[in-house]
C-alpha cells in the first residue's frame, strides 16, 4: 500500500528536472529553508502551492500526493487481510474506523469498498450491542448501494446485490432482502441467493415459501449438476477409463432423483452417449442395454416434453407454471419423434450394432411407436 510522501517526489522530479532547491524556491515563492524542509520530511507546502509545484514538474496533483483512487487486486487483498486481522485481534471500533478510513480515502475504488463491505457484514456480531451491530449493518448496506451504483461491472454488481440481501436479513428486515433478491414472481432472480430469499421467508413466518424456494433452487442445481455430467460424458465418450465413473455417478442421479420422470429429455441423451461410450469401448452388450432403456423411455416415459415434479419436489406447482411460461417451447412433436429413431438409435455411431437382432427389435419398437411401421 502506498503512503503519501511529497517528499520523495519533489526530490525525485526537482533532480529530473536538474534545478536546486533554491530555484524551485524561487519559483514558488518560498524560501529554500522550505523547500529542504519540505525534502526532509519535517514540513509539508501549504495547500495553495501544490497546484503550483505540480504545474513545474509537469505531473498531476495525484502523482505529486502519490496518490490513486484505485488499488491493485493485489492491494485490495493485502488490505482485507489487514483488517481483517484488526477485528480478529483489535478493539472491534478501532478495526471500523480502520474500515471507514479506507472506505473514505479510496471510495471510489469498487472492489475495495465491497471487501470493506462484506469486513462489517462479517464482524457486525462482535459488536457491544445489538443496536451497535444494526449501525455497521447499515452502513455495509451504504457501501454496497454506492457500489451498485457506480460500478458497471456486472459480475461486481450481482455479488453486491447479494451483500446488501444478506445485510437485510442480519438486520432482520426480511422484505427488503426479497424485495432487492426476487423476481416478479418471489423467486430468486439469480442464482445463489435462494438461501437468502429462503432465510427471509422464514423470518416473515412464510415457511411454505420458504419450502418452495428451496425445492426450486435444489431442482436446478439438480438439472445443473446432470448437464454437467453429459456434457462430461460427450467429452470423453471415447476414453472409456475416464467416462465409467462418470456415467456412474449420473445413473446414480437417475436412480436416487427419478430423473426420468423429472427430465426425460436430458435422460434420453444420457442413455445414447452411454450406449456410444459402451459401443466404441466393443462391449456392444452394455450398449445395446442402454439403447433398450433410451427406447423404453421415449416410449413410456418422455411425452409430455415438460419439467414434471414427483413425490420429493412437492411443491412446485406455481414455479413450474412460471418455467413453462419462460422456456423454449419444444420442436414438433413429430420432428422429435423422428430425432429419437434417426439421432438415437438409427445414429451412425449404431451403424455396428445393425447385425444384431436385439437392435433391430428396438428400431421395430420405435417405429411402430411414432407411427414409421
Amino acid at each position: 500500500m502506498k503512503e503519501i510522501n511529497i517528499a520523495e517526489v519533489i526530490i525525485k522530479k526537482r533532480r529530473e528536472k536538474g534545478v536546486t532547491q533554491e530555484e524551485l524556491a524561487t519559483y514558488v515563492g518560498v524560501s529554500k529553508a522550505s523547500v529542504s524542509k519540505w525534502e526532509n520530511g519535517n514540513s509539508y507546502p501549504d495547500i495553495t502551492l501544490l497546484p503550483v509545484i505540480a504545474s513545474y514538474f509537469n505531473i498531476t496533483l495525484d502523482d505529486l500526493m502519490q496518490y490513486s483512487p484505485m488499488l491493485s487486486d493485489e492491494e485490495v487483498n493485502e488490505l482485507y487481510v489487514k483488517l481483517a486481522d484488526l477485528f480478529a485481534n483489535g478493539p472491534f471500533e478501532y478495526a471500523v474506523a480502520e474500515c471507514e478510513g479506507f472506505s473514505k480515502k479510496y471510495y471510489h475504488c469498487l472492489p475495495l469498498v465491497m471487501q470493506i463491505a462484506l469486513l462489517y457484514i462479517n464482524h457486525a456480531a462482535m459488536a457491544d450491542s445489538e443496536e451497535r451491530s444494526v449501525e455497521v449493518l447499515q452502513e455495509a448496506i451504504r457501501l454496497c448501494t454506492h457500489v451498485q451504483k457506480e460500478s458497471r461491472d456486472v459480475k461486481l454488481i450481482r455479488q453486491v446485490m447479494h451483500y446488501r440481501g444478506l445485510c437485510y436479513v442480519q438486520a432482520n428486515e426480511p422484505q427488503k432482502a426479497i424485495d432487492l433478491l426476487s423476481d416478479e414472481h418471489g423467486f430468486p432472480a439469480q442464482e445463489g441467493d435462494g438461501y437468502l430469499m429462503s432465510q427471509a421467508y422464514q423470518l416473515l413466518g412464510n415457511i411454505d415459501k420458504a419450502n418452495e424456494v428451496e425445492q426450486s433452487e435444489m431442482l436446478k442445481g439438480l438439472f445443473s449438476l446432470f448437464e454437467s455430467l453429459i456434457s462430461y460424458l460427450r467429452l470423453n465418450v471415447g476414453d472409456f477409463e475416464t467416462a465409467l465413473p462418470v456415467f456412474e455417478r449420473a445413473e446414480q442421479l437417475i436412480t436416487q432423483y427419478n430423473m426420468k420422470q423429472l427430465n426425460a429429455n436430458s435422460t434420453g441423451n444420457f442413455y445414447v452417449l452411454a450406449a456410444m461410450m459402451y459401443n466404441l469401448a466393443g462391449k456392444h452388450k452394455e450398449a445395446l442395454g442402454m439403447l433398450t432403456k433410451f427406447t423404453e423411455l421415449c416410449i413410456h416415459d418422455f411425452w409430455p416434453v415438460r419439467v414434471q415434479t414427483d413425490d420429493f419436489f412437492n411443491r412446485l406447482d406455481d414455479w413450474l407454471k412460471i418455467y413453462a411460461r419462460t422456456s423454449p417451447l419444444p420442436r414438433n412433436e413429430v420432428l422429435v419423434n423422428k430425432s429419437m429413431l434417426y439421432e438415437g438409435l438409427l445414429n451412425p455411431a449404431f451403424e455396428n450394432l445393425h447385425n444384431f437382432s436385439e437392435f433391430n427389435k428396438l428400431v421395430t419398437q420405435l417405429k411402430k411407436f411414432i407411427g414409421e411401421d
